[in-house]
């Protein structure tokens, strides 16, 4: 948690459009939970060397795939490419 009350963590995506991600959680998400995510591009696809995007958007839906593992669907409003010296920012689940 930070000070603001938002969760962050580290996780593993699926599937990923410049519309929607489709993530791992270990817990249970509202849907409807703003969030704020940030995408580690693979070399192949960031060819220009931004690798990493700042998205904000929003729960669609979640799911139990097993205990502790919780697929989310979102959906993304807005977002923009970071420099490599901007800090690192994480999933953020905002309350």
């Amino acid at each position: 948690m930070t000070e603001s009350g938002t969760a962050e963590t580290k996780t593993e995506s699926r599937d990923v459009s410049a519309r929607g991600i489709y993530f791992f959680l270990p817990k249970q998400i509202e849907e409807g939970s703003p969030l704020e995510i940030v995408i580690n591009l693979p070399r192949e696809i960031a060819l220009d060397g931004r690798s990493r995007v700042h998205c904000k958007g929003y729960v669609q839906r979640a799911e139990v795939i097993e205990v502790n593992r919780i697929g989310v669907a979102a959906r993304i409003e807005s977002y923009e490419f970071l420099q490599g010296n901007e800090n690192e920012r994480r999933l953020s689940v905002c309350d």
